[in-house]
């Protein structure tokens, strides 16, 4: 028989304010004794200092350790440290979650998110990204027990962290057709379910982008939200596939060639404006909603030049090679993705 395990978070706290709740939580998951914190060095102030202290609030020990990448020396730093923790704790965005993730995981012990940021989705789901030297690269990991999202703290973060959750969120809609192409064309594995709630989540999300705005509380949690609920069809899934596809592998590219790469969620956005364009749908709507939240659309915004967009395109299906999508095994010649880009308005 064909047997599946589906991890998701056994609970999800959100709301202004929760991450003062941070101790009580623990302990009615029953954990007790050490606590291993993993935060940054600007995200202890802004939200480190109150989970501390809010577990010591509830007799746990606490042990901090400050990272300021994802990468692999991060991760077997705090690995080393949580030999003898309870529960390992990630207070902060991307870097700092992923990097806890993935640590608490090849130690076996339960992972909380405590994200200070909604940039992507990776606050609930199981998978981390960890930088190397060809850019980064999306690893395995468990899914959090826990996700404690404080929106006030989140709604106080730059606005364009809250936008590139945005991209990363909207970007599930190519994502789940590439994931169709391969289903039809390959018999690669599709799950119903998973793919409705990652365009459910796209759905919902986008017709709320009116809403979003700089400093709104309402706006972080929309946004969380989403993040949460596109980490869950991953988990459901049990591959990235409901959030990741041929605009994940634009966004990887970028990372590798650009000198200064956007933020993953910026990128992912863009990525999707121009897949939807391949693909024959509405990549206009998509476009249009990524003006209403003032995330970027075209190269120029993204601060990245031209040629890089061009060469990412080029060599976006070199990228995870076994995850097929629209841009096939051979990708686009130079002058189909300078067009693409082109006519979309990237460039």
């Amino acid at each position: 028989m064909d047997f599946r395990k589906i991890q998701l978070p056994r609970e999800i706290h959100t709301g202004a304010g929760i991450i003062e709740n941070t101790g009580s939580i623990c302990k009615d998951l029953m954990f007790k004794g050490k606590a291993l914190v993993i935060t940054g060095p600007n995200t202890l102030k802004i939200g480190g200092e109150k989970v501390i202290e809010s577990l010591q609030n509830e007799n746990f020990s606490v042990e901090t350790h400050i990272i300021d990448k994802a990468s692999k020396k991060s991760v077997l730093e705090v690995q080393n440290m949580a030999k003898n923790a309870a529960v390992v704790l990630g207070v902060g965005g991307g870097k700092v979650i992923d990097t806890a993730k993935l640590a608490s995981t090849r130690s076996d012990i339960q992972f909380i998110s405590v994200p200070t940021a909604a940039s992507h989705d990776g606050i609930a789901s199981p998978r981390a990204s960890i930088k190397n030297e060809r850019g980064s690269v999306s690893l395995e990991a468990q899914a959090p027990i826990g996700v404690i999202a404080d929106t006030e703290i989140i709604s106080k973060a730059p606005f364009r962290l809250l936008a590139a959750g945005y991209g990363d969120i909207v970007s599930n809609y190519t994502a789940i057709l590439d994931w169709k192409l391969a289903y039809r064309l390959l018999n690669e594995y599709y799950s119903d379910s998973a793919a409705a709630l990652s365009l459910m989540t796209a759905k919902m999300t986008m017709e709320s982008a009116d809403a979003i705005k700089e400093g709104l509380i309402e706006s972080a949690g929309v946004i969380v939200k989403g993040l949460i609920s596109s980490g869950m069809a991953i988990s459901i899934a049990g591959t990235s596939r409901p959030a990741s596809g041929s605009e994940h592998k634009f966004s990887h590219a970028l990372d590798i060639i650009a000198p200064k790469p956007a933020l993953h969620g910026e990128q992912c956005g863009i990525g999707t404006i121009m897949m939807m364009y391949l693909h024959g749908g509405d990549w206009k709507s998509i476009r249009d909603s990524l003006k209403l939240i003032k995330a970027p659309t075209t190269a120029y915004e993204l601060g990245i030049d031209p040629e890089y967009i061009i060469e990412a395109l080029t060599m976006a299906h070199t990228i995870r090679k076994e995850r097929y999508t629209i841009l096939g095994d051979r990708g686009l010649t130079m002058e189909a993705a300078e067009e693409l880009a082109t006519v979309t308005g990237v460039i």
